[in-house]
C-alpha cells in the first residue's frame, strides 16, 4: 500500500460563525427591463398558430386523431348495467391516449369500488378497445382517485337521466 499523501486540496464548508465573504448578488426591481424599452417588442400573437395546429397526417396516434377518436366511439358503446347510460358519458373513463405505435392507454374508474362489475368492465373495456381497428394494443389503468361523482356525467348523460 503506498503511504503517499493525496494531493487535492479539499475546501471545507465555512462554520456556521463564519462570514462569507462574496454574497451572490440580490435581484433588484430597479434592474428589471422596462418592457417600453426592450429591443423587441412582445408579439400577442405567439399562440395563434400553437393552438390552431392539427396533428401531422403521417402520426398515428396523439391527442385529436382519427384513432382516437375511434377509441372513444368504441367505449360509447358499453353501457353501465346498473345505469343506463355508456361508460364514456357517465365519466367513468378519466383519459384515452394513443401513441404513435397505435398502443391506447384508457385511464378509468368505476362508480364505487364495490361496483358488481368491477372485475369484468376493465377486461371488457380493453377487449372492446383493442378490436378497433388500427388498435395494436390497449392497457386499462383503473383508478380510484379522484373518485366517480355524478357531477363527472356528461349533460347528455344527465339529460337522459332526467337529472337536468
Amino acid at each position: 500500500m503506498d503511504n503517499t499523501k493525496d494531493e487535492r486540496e479539499f475546501v471545507a464548508a465555512p462554520a456556521p460563525n463564519e462570514e462569507i465573504v462574496s454574497k451572490p448578488p440580490r435581484a433588484r426591481v430597479e434592474d428589471a427591463v422596462d418592457p417600453e424599452e426592450a429591443e423587441a417588442p412582445r408579439r400577442r400573437d405567439y399562440l395563434d398558430g400553437f393552438l390552431a395546429a392539427k396533428p401531422p397526417a403521417d402520426s398515428v396516434g396523439g391527442a385529436g386523431s382519427a384513432l382516437q377518436e375511434a377509441v372513444i366511439e368504441a367505449l360509447r358503446e358499453i353501457y353501465d348495467p346498473e345505469i343506463p347510460v355508456n361508460i364514456y358519458d357517465l365519466g367513468l373513463i378519466y383519459g384515452v391516449e394513443v401513441d404513435d405505435n397505435a398502443d391506447a392507454t384508457v385511464t378509468m374508474t368505476l362508480t364505487t369500488p364495490h361496483c358488481p362489475v368491477a372485475e369484468t368492465m376493465p377486461g371488457e373495456v380493453e377487449l372492446r378497445v383493442t378490436s378497433v381497428p388500427g388498435i395494436r394494443d390497449a392497457e386499462v389503468v383503473l383508478v380510484w382517485d379522484p373518485p366517480w361523482g355524478p357531477h363527472k356525467m356528461s349533460d347528455e348523460a344527465r339529460l337522459e337521466l332526467g337529472m337536468l
